[in-house]
């Protein structure tokens, strides 16, 4: 199924484009004036430029009308062989279409609401016969039924031509389309860029960069700069402010040397007004007691760093270089 940009925003369309494997691009005068297009022959040009294949509009009241409306574009500068010519199903619309491909150029008859109209532009020759899904179903009628029909027409009978699936809503849409084997769906850029959406797929790819990221990266590559450190000579209300400053639940403790002799963190403190109250405040951080402090070296990679919090059941662990503590990792820096 090829897969055209139903659009007429001339940013939008540059950026669709970019994609790479768009086949072409559909638009209508109801889009041109919903963007506030002034100058159509500028834009079409434009267009032209830029897409395979555009499709565009040519009306008339009569066959011949419309045979000079398109003749008039040409003349423009447009390549007959990338240009295809959108012409409203009556029947002034498909003698224009046999008149049209007569002269070797491309047509799409569209706004086809019934197999009788699909059959009468397949006889015409089109290359395209264009159902306007979405707009048939506003109006309560079974549009992919008619889809079948086209397409099974185009088979059955095998008619050079090909079935676009145009009015597109939504992404349902598409698998509408996809299902029911049309040769060409055509899209608005807003559904188009949801089709590659899945919560599913997100949460694998978060799952993916999270994985890459702990096995490639390391510990000293995370650190936030901040490095709260008090010594044994410091009050508890150093540490206190020290976390505060920091935004850590945890400080390292130091001797004179600058040697990591343990950590002191914001569980302990509760711990210690617990039992002591206003007192314990007033202490010395010399004045306690530690537990070998659970520390890491800043060019161990965060998977090892990961397992080690997880391991030990514990938030931060301190990174050194060497003796010299140069800073604290979080949990959350290996979620």
């Amino acid at each position: 199924m090829e897969l055209y940009l139903d659009s007429a925003d001339l940013e939008e369309i540059k950026e669709a484009f970019k994609l790479g494997f768009i086949k072409g691009l559909t638009t209508t005068p109801t889009f041109m004036h919903r963007h506030g297009v002034t100058d159509v022959d500028g834009l079409i040009v434009e267009l032209s430029k830029i897409t395979p294949i555009l499709q565009i509009e040519a009306l008339g009241n009569t066959a011949e009308e419309i045979l000079a409306e398109a003749e008039r574009q040409l003349a423009l500068g447009l390549d007959k062989d990338k240009t295809v010519f959108k012409i409203p199903v009556s029947l002034e619309g498909v003698r224009a279409c046999k008149m049209l491909r007569d002269k070797g150029l491309l047509v799409n008859v569209h706004l086809i609401y019934t197999v009788q109209q699909a059959y009468m532009a397949l006889e015409a020759g089109a290359n395209y016969i264009c159902p306007l899904v979405g707009r048939l179903q506003d109006q309560g009628h079974d549009a992919l039924d008619l889809v079948d029909q086209c397409v099974e027409a185009v088979e059955t009978f095998g008619y050079d031509a090909k079935v676009m699936f145009s009015s597109v809503r939504y992404p349902e849409h598409v698998r509408n389309a996809l299902n029911r084997g049309v040769h060409v769906c055509t899209i608005p850029w807003k559904v188009m860029k949801m089709l590659t959406s899945n919560n599913l797929t997100e949460v694998g790819i978060s799952q993916f960069v999270e994985h890459t990221r702990l096995m490639t990266v390391k510990v000293k590559d995370v650190l936030s700069g901040k490095n709260p450190l008090v010594t044994l000579e410091d009050k508890i209300a150093d540490a206190l402010v020290k976390m505060t400053e920091s935004g850590f639940g945890c400080v390292g403790v130091v001797d004179a040397n600058g040697k990591l002799v343990g950590t002191f963190t914001d569980g302990d403190l509760r711990r210690l007004v617990e039992a002591e109250g206003h007192q314990g405040i007033d202490k010395k951080m010399g004045d306690l007691s530690y537990n070998p402090p659970i520390t890491i070296d800043g060019n161990a990679l965060l998977h090892h760093a990961s397992r080690l919090l997880h391991e030990k059941g514990v938030d931060n662990l301190m990174v050194l270089n060497g003796d010299e503590v140069v800073g604290q990792l979080d949990i959350q820096d290996v979620q």
